[in-house]
């Protein structure tokens, strides 16, 4: 175990070539058989600081902070690095929620957030990650329903042990009205201030604008066709265009 203490700092997204997604299967071959001759990982874990790197850090694909004294919550930058394939922040202190754009590491095949302090809801996009093979959640303070996804459902209750508010499938534990929260919510474009939009804003808006194509066709009919200018000028303004 290290003693690494403090916050992750939100510049980790500076960590450009994680940022950028790559082949991570480049390999050369000579006689001497197959070789990685690009290789690089940032682990701090364990009795010492293990570290290597060569001239390229191009199959950077790894974060290993656990069993460190980490505190504070998961900065959201981290999930800028599109590129991860594994994050482990297992065992340490860290609080707040997990960052709801999780599912922007669509590369992500491992993730490890276990013996912390992690509250709040399982992010649904945490459930779009197709190609996650091991997730541990386990022993935090998460609430709420586990997403619905084919990922999430096909891990075991241990990956969400130790959570007594959690409740939905892989556990027992059924969810009340009250825990199953909001409807799903769908990923939208990254430039969005939080990455989230509701369902109930695409019904909404789809049945504003049946209600204002509706009033439309009346005073289309009401008005006759010498009047229309007018009338969809009245209807722009209801709409709030310019």
């Amino acid at each position: 175990m290290n003693n690494i203490s403090g916050t992750i700092p939100k510049c980790l997204n500076n960590l450009i070539v994680l940022a950028q997604k790559g082949n991570s299967s480049l390999t050369i071959k000579h006689h001497f058989g197959w070789l990685y001759d690009e290789e690089a990982s940032l682990t701090w874990k364990g009795p010492g600081v293990s570290s290597k790197y060569k001239s390229t850090l191009g199959l950077v694909k790894s974060i290993d902070l656990s069993s460190n004294k980490l505190i504070g919550e998961i900065p959201s930058e981290i999930t800028d690095l599109v590129g991860l394939v594994s994050l482990n922040l297992s065992r340490n202190q860290l609080t707040g929620q997990i960052p709801p754009r999780i599912g922007m590491l669509q590369e992500l095949d491992s993730l490890d957030l276990s013996r912390n302090q992690v509250n709040g809801r399982i992010p649904n996009s945490l459930s779009r990650i197709d190609r996650i093979g091991y997730l541990d959640l386990s022993e935090n303070n998460l609430s709420g329903k586990i997403p619905i996804g084919t990922q999430l459902q096909s891990f075991g209750p241990s990956s969400y042990g130790g959570n007594p508010l959690l409740c939905g499938l892989p556990l027992l534990r059924t969810c009340t009205e009250e825990e199953k929260g909001p409807g799903q919510t769908m990923l939208v474009n990254q430039d969005d201030k939080d990455g989230l939009i509701t369902q109930g804003f695409y019904i909404s808006l789809g049945l504003g604008f049946a209600v204002v194509f509706g009033e439309f066709l009346a005073l289309f009919y009401s008005t006759g066709h010498a009047d229309i200018h007018t009338s969809i000028s009245g209807l722009v303004s209801q709409i709030g265009c310019t």
